[in-house]
């Protein structure tokens, strides 16, 4: 179950990634926008007001995240749906389709984005951005307690690696036919409290193995896996703590043919 207040609690640091992207995208003006994994629908709302003659439409499979999305909705220009993005399907021809932090947890992301790019209207774009630290501390240590045998964990519940490198996305969009803008950004967020890292992971990362848990397992294995973060990113004497993040970014343009 996602926690859209728990997600929220780090709305700023969340947020500047999608910002990043979004000022990237030049498909202007745009008749129909999609923010695929809206969540609690606070960017979707922002894509609202960048096109403001746009149809704009939020799709999440989380009941919670769709609820509070709900909230920002203006019919008929901003709605929200709750669907798979696995087997939805856009009502028109977007213009723009962004997905931020969404496909890490899409096994089959490759394949949904090879058919998003066949419904993009000509001119249009899609844009995507990932985290791209699964070989950081915060996912390796989660992984080695998840795989340890302490805790009743289903095998494969934590992908080492459920998302590309930039180049790897770079390819992947020239095959699709679309020009590629793929890049990388390492932030390093100054998190302050006694568990910061482990407050962050809360609503993104560790959510799944919380879920698989019983309460009493579930409490245990935060124990021991926010000692295990507190180790690794210790505070300094001013009680801050800094959590380098790697995310990737791809935008694709879907240009008219015989252009250049």
């Amino acid at each position: 179950m996602w926690d859209p207040a728990r997600y929220l609690a780090f709305a700023g640091e969340r947020e500047r990634p999608f910002h990043e992207l979004v000022s990237r995208i030049r498909t202007e003006p745009a008749g129909l926008v999609v923010d695929l994994g809206c969540g609690p629908g606070s960017a979707t709302a922002q894509l609202a007001d960048r096109w403001p003659d746009a149809r704009v439409v939020g799709v999440d499979s989380s009941p919670e995240m769709i609820a509070r999305a709900e909230e920002r909705a203006r019919p008929p220009r901003l709605t929200f749906v709750r669907a798979d993005v696995t087997a939805w399907e856009p009502d028109g021809t977007p213009d723009v389709i962004v997905a931020n932090a969404l496909w890490q947890w899409v096994p089959s992301h490759l394949e949904v984005l090879g058919r998003l790019a066949t419904r993009l209207a000509v001119g249009g774009t899609i844009a995507f951005q990932v985290p791209g630290n699964f070989d950081a501390p915060s996912h390796t240590l989660l992984r080695t307690l998840a795989s340890s045998g302490r805790w009743p964990l289903p095998a494969g519940l934590l992908r080492a690696a459920p998302v590309l490198e930039p180049a790897g996305y770079l390819g992947l969009l020239a095959r699709l036919g679309l020009e590629a803008d793929v890049w990388e950004t390492t932030y390093l967020h100054v998190l302050h409290g006694a568990d910061p890292v482990l407050d962050w992971v809360r609503g993104t990362a560790l959510r799944p193995v919380l879920g698989a848990l019983a309460p009493e397992a579930a409490a245990e294995f935060e124990a021991a896996y926010g000692a295990a973060l507190r180790a690794a990113y210790p505070a300094d004497d001013a009680g801050r703590t800094v959590l380098p993040f790697r995310r990737i970014f791809a935008v694709g343009y879907r240009r008219a043919e015989g252009t250049r």
